[in-house]
């Protein structure tokens, strides 16, 4: 029997949001971002303490898991939730824990 025979989409997906949400920085990022009532536009790295190519790898993390949106308006970047993902991850992760 194969692993993925067993694993279902819901697995994948449920891993996939806590992986990109497996480090403080990205939660830190996911909780800034969800307070804005729009995009947050400005350098993140002046809301962190840390260098600007571990900020690019966290926000790609998140991006490519689908949870944040990136436009680019130079010189700056906006960043937003992308709703639907977001309310797909916490759906996920309530069912997991059964809340």
């Amino acid at each position: 029997m194969k692993i993925s025979s067993v694993i279902t989409d819901t697995q994948k997906k449920t891993a996939r949001y806590a992986k990109a949400l497996g480090h403080p920085v990205r939660m830190y990022v996911m909780d800034l971002l969800s307070k804005q009532s729009c995009c947050y536009s400005g350098d993140l790295t002046e809301e962190l303490p840390i260098a600007k190519s571990t900020l690019s790898q966290h926000l790609k993390e998140l991006k490519e898991a689908g949870l944040i949106q990136g436009e680019i308006e130079s010189p700056k970047i906006k960043y937003c939730i992308n709703k639907e993902n977001w309310a797909e991850a916490q759906q996920l992760f309530k069912s997991f824990f059964n809340l």
